[in-house]
């Protein structure tokens, strides 16, 4: 989760967000090189006396055309890589995010489990301010996991920054993602869609655990319904 002070993205915990934080690192070399070269360009062309002021020949458009377009499709090119891991797979399981205002419920498909999940208060609060939850939403890790996103109210979007997912959820309409928690551990995201005057207080709180955990846990709020 995010740090006080923290200049880089969160730790990932997907292969999709790992690809995406070396994605962004490497676009802000590129960004930051061609900075470097354009200034030194122009500050040259801005002191130096002796720059003709005849138009520029034909090989030069060419060239400052022609390069900017190859760094555009050498940077584009890894994208569709990460498109390709977004596509639909056969999914281990499968749950429903609902949005509500101010709240999310979740469903786990091919059971009859279904919660709802409010943000701590906070005299009650022992863990992050504004990030936990009563109910986390617990999944396995190493499992290809698809999530059903959703809303009955208003627009509100359903965000994890260390799993690399944030998809709308639109009143009447289902989004659907997928991903694959790689390791065990508690991740924070919040709503990421203004929706209303509680905007900031809808919190979520995935915890990947073991599979065989995950079955237990199951078995338990089976039992509690």
């Amino acid at each position: 989760m995010a740090k006080w002070a923290q200049l880089m993205l969160n730790e990932s915990n997907t292969m999709t967000m790992q690809f995406l934080s070396l994605f962004h690192d490497l676009t802000l070399v590129v960004i930051i090189l061609i900075l470097f070269f354009v200034s030194g360009i122009s500050l040259f062309m801005m002191t130096n006396k002796l720059i003709s002021d005849s138009p520029i020949v034909t090989m030069m458009e060419v060239i400052w055309t022609v390069i900017p377009m190859l760094i555009l499709l050498i940077l584009g090119n890894p994208i569709f890589k990460y498109l390709m891991l977004m596509e639909e797979s056969d999914p281990y399981m499968t749950f429903k995010a609902m949005g509500h205002q101010w709240y999310w419920s979740y469903e786990i498909a091919d059971t009859e489990i279904s919660f709802n999940s409010y943000m701590v208060p906070n005299p009650w609060l022992g863990e992050y301010r504004l990030l936990e939850s009563d109910h986390r939403m617990i999944l396995p890790y190493n499992k290809n996991i698809q999530t059903l996103i959703s809303a009955t109210d208003v627009l509100h979007c359903w965000t994890l920054p260390s799993v690399g997912v944030k998809a709308d959820a639109v009143p009447g309409r289902l989004n659907q993602v997928f991903f694959q928690i790689m390791r065990p551990g508690v991740m924070y995201g919040q709503c990421s869609e203004i929706c209303g005057s509680n905007h900031t207080y809808m919190p979520i709180t995935v915890e990947a655990i073991k599979p065989e955990f995950f079955y237990n846990w199951i078995k338990e709020m089976k039992l509690e319904m």
